[in-house]
């Protein structure tokens, strides 16, 4: 999936989110409790089954973030 030409603000659903980050839908919840700084989803709705949604660029910025720190270590 290329997101280099996606508007800054797009939002992308948690299932494709699952797949361009290659986790299931369990590996990302324990993702997003092992590491406080992941982005926070966008819910369309109050109710438990409402959609979830994440801002790319968030998503982006957080993958960045990741790369430098790892690359600062080596």
């Amino acid at each position: 999936m290329h997101l280099a030409t996606t508007p800054s603000k797009a939002l992308i659903r948690q299932t494709a989110l699952c797949d361009w980050l290659d986790l299931s839908r369990s590996g990302l919840d324990k993702l997003r409790k092992k590491d406080p700084t992941f982005p926070k989803p966008l819910k369309d709705g109050d109710s438990r089954q409402a959609a979830a949604f994440y801002v790319v660029a968030e998503v982006e910025g957080w993958l960045q973030a990741k790369i430098a720190k790892r690359d600062e270590a080596a």
